[in-house]
């Protein structure tokens, strides 16, 4: 299964990664960040179906951070290209997107894009926040 999301900021995306790291019982296979001007973007996939219950309680709990998403086909295919191997580096060149992290969850990327990010602005945009 796949689940793919918009969320405001990057609070919200690193509460998603610390409720992943929570739920050992999610079969999560890889989380693909991206970051847009407006928001982020985050897309999780499991390794197998989840049961109703643990689909339904991952909705509800997505569905109060963000929304779920249907990217537009340049987004899809940097996702697809992510998927399939290709590098973030690559993927970024050619799909013009900010690729923050790809495969297991990780709070370490998001934060060090977060500072990288700010400190370069010299300030902090509400997305970062």
């Amino acid at each position: 299964m796949e689940y793919v999301y918009f969320l405001a900021n990057a609070s919200l995306t690193l509460r998603v990664v610390e409720y992943l790291h929570g739920m050992p019982q999610l079969p999560v296979r890889l989380m693909t960040v991206i970051h847009q001007i407006d928001g982020w973007v985050i897309k999780i996939k499991t390794y197998s179906p989840l049961t109703p219950q643990q689909d339904g309680d991952f909705r509800a709990f997505m569905n109060e951070l963000g929304i779920p998403y249907e990217p537009a086909i340049r987004l899809q295919m940097a996702l697809w290209s992510l998927e399939t191997g290709q590098s973030p580096i690559e993927v970024m060149r050619r799909y013009q997107v900010a690729v923050v992290s790809h495969g297991t969850p990780d709070r370490s990327d998001i934060e060090a894009f977060r500072q990288q990010f700010t400190r370069g602005l010299g300030y902090c945009p509400e997305t970062l926040a």
